[in-house]
């Protein structure tokens, strides 16, 4: 595996998705970047790609593996939060919309990319959750339940594969800094983060810096894992 590797980021044009393909490239992978926008970094490789749409994320995988080489590192952080209401005013459009992107969408893309890495009996599959499907976050209940779901299925995907040479394991955050937050009340992330002993929001650099080790071939004996990043929020 000499040659320069290709590591697909879903979401990648802004926030976490681009921290993380920066970073990705600083390790010396390529970055291609799948997102129904087009990156803010120049020059960045980018497929137009809807991840809750089965064919969109074919296409995107052929197109990438023809233009720019085979995948070998796919992080799925597309994703949404949605506004802050309660599950008695969510109405099902909305709900429907988060657990196509957040769920489905990490699914579906995993689905297509891990048939190929494990052809090549080689892969990392990193999957961005949340801490808020760990403790369930109130008026964010669509969302919680997405990323329980990215939970489940990183756990489930990971045993499935162990042995192929593929690793699947996942980060959940608690509140990162990003524009993502503009979503959220300011309610609700001050709450998010008075429950921090740090007191304070994680920067998308201080993710990005797990992620690529997850991405790597320094990860070798964990899969199936969620690693919680959650200025000591987190209690199991």
């Amino acid at each position: 595996m000499a040659e320069r590797r290709i590591a697909v980021v879903t979401g990648g044009a802004k926030g976490i998705g681009a921290a993380v393909a920066d970073r990705l490239e600083q390790d010396g992978l390529t970055p291609v970047i799948w997102d129904i926008t087009a990156p803010a970094t120049a020059g960045r490789r980018h497929i137009t790609c809807d991840v809750s749409d089965e064919a969109a994320v074919a296409q995107a995988l052929g197109a990438t593996e023809r233009e720019h080489g085979p995948i070998a590192v796919l992080v799925n952080n597309a994703g949404l939060t949605g506004p802050s209401t309660a599950v008695a005013e969510t109405p099902l459009a909305q709900w429907q919309k988060i657990q196509a992107i957040n769920l489905t969408g990490t699914f579906l893309c995993s689905r297509a990319v891990a048939a190929a890495m494990v052809q090549r009996a080689y892969g990392r599959i990193v999957n961005i959750a949340s801490l808020a499907g760990k403790e369930g976050t109130p008026m964010l209940s669509a969302y919680s339940a997405a990323k329980a779901g990215v939970i489940a299925f990183t756990k489930a995907h990971g045993k499935e594969l162990a042995g192929t040479g593929v690793l699947v394991n996942a980060v959940a955050p608690a509140a990162v800094e990003t524009d993502l937050l503009q979503q959220m009340s300011k309610e609700t992330v001050a709450t998010m983060i008075a429950k921090s002993p740090l007191e304070r929001l994680g920067t998308v650099a201080e993710l990005a810096e797990l992620v690529v080790w997850l991405a790597s071939e320094r990860c070798s004996f964990s899969t199936g894992a969620v690693f919680d990043l959650s200025g000591g929020r987190a209690t199991y």
